[in-house]
C-alpha cells in the first residue's frame, strides 16, 4: 500500500486536551484555558476537550465511550461522594452519520465537552485519564496530569 491509499480497516484517531472549560456548538469544539496537565491542590472544575475521529467504516453505529481516572498504579480512583466512595468516570455514546456527499474512507469527527464539578485529588499525585471505546483502548487515548504539592498551594 502506498503512503496516499488509506487502510480500510485503521481505528478511531482521538485528541484529548484537560482545560478549564469546553463546549461544542456548531460542530466545532471550543476550548478555554485549555493544555493543561497540573492542577490543585484546590479543588477546581475543569473540562476534558475530545474530538474523536471515526473512519468510514465505522460510521452508521452506536458506539459507547467510558473516561476513567487511574493512578499509577492502574487502579481506578475514587473520590468521596454524598453517596461514599464512587470511581471517578463519564460514560456517554455517540453515533457519528454519514453526510451526503461525504467520500468514502474519509474520518469523521465527533467532538464532546466533558465538564466537570471540582474533584478533590490527593496533593502530590499524578493520574491518568483513560479512555475507551466499545471496550478497546489504544497507547494515545491517555491523558496523564498531576496534582501539586500541599506546600505550593500559596505559590500557585
Amino acid at each position: 500500500m502506498d503512503s496516499l491509499t488509506l487502510d480500510p480497516e485503521r481505528g478511531m484517531k482521538v485528541t484529548m486536551m484537560l482545560a478549564d472549560a469546553a463546549q461544542v456548538a456548531d460542530g466545532k469544539l471550543y476550548i478555554m484555558g485549555g493544555g493543561w496537565n497540573v492542577t490543585g491542590p484546590m479543588a477546581v472544575p475543569f473540562a476534558i476537550a475530545l474530538m474523536v475521529e471515526v473512519p468510514w467504516h465505522l460510521t452508521n453505529r452506536p458506539h459507547a465511550f467510558t473516561m476513567e481516572v487511574i493512578d499509577l498504579d492502574g487502579n481506578a480512583v475514587s473520590v468521596d461522594t454524598p453517596n461514599g466512595q464512587e470511581p471517578v468516570r463519564f460514560e456517554g455514546n455517540f453515533e457519528v452519520g454519514r453526510p451526503p456527499g461525504v467520500r468514502s474512507g474519509s474520518l469523521l469527527p465527533f467532538m464532546a465537552a466533558i465538564n466537570s464539578g471540582p474533584i478533590p485529588w490527593p496533593c502530590g499525585s499524578h493520574f491518568e485519564w483513560r479512555l475507551t471505546i466499545d471496550g478497546q483502548t489504544h497507547e494515545d487515548w491517555r491523558l496523564a496530569f498531576g496534582t501539586r504539592p500541599e506546600a505550593q498551594s500559596n505559590a500557585a
